[in-house]
């Protein structure tokens, strides 16, 4: 029973713990906690942005060879990606969509 409770202690401690960064500062420094909780939460909120807006692709154009379809709704279909016009401050673009399933189509 000591061998079983020695080898659970050691694998414990054999573990690394890693809890991010750690700044260290003197107490006479100002520091505001919410200051710094806003800032990062505005830093993820920009990046989950930017991750975001790389997702969508927006043409102003389609490329040469697109098939106009218009079940079940009106699209393109240009090299296996498909194209959805929508109407923006009086231009028409085209955003990427995932290609429709056909009715006659098998799911």
């Amino acid at each position: 029973m000591k061998f079983v409770v020695v080898i659970a202690i050691n694998l414990l401690m054999s573990f690394s713990i890693c809890a991010g960064q750690v700044v260290v500062r003197k107490s006479s420094d100002s520091f505001d906690a919410f200051a710094v909780r806003d800032q990062v939460i505005k830093e993820y909120e920009w990046q989950e942005a930017l991750r975001m807006q790389q997702q969508i692709e927006i043409l102003q154009s389609l490329p040469v060879g697109c098939v106009p379809l218009a079940l079940p709704f009106r699209y393109f279909s240009c090299a296996g990606l498909a194209y959805r016009p929508y109407e923006y401050q009086n231009k028409q673009l085209f955003i990427q969509i995932d290609p429709p399933k056909h009715p006659a189509q098998p799911k």
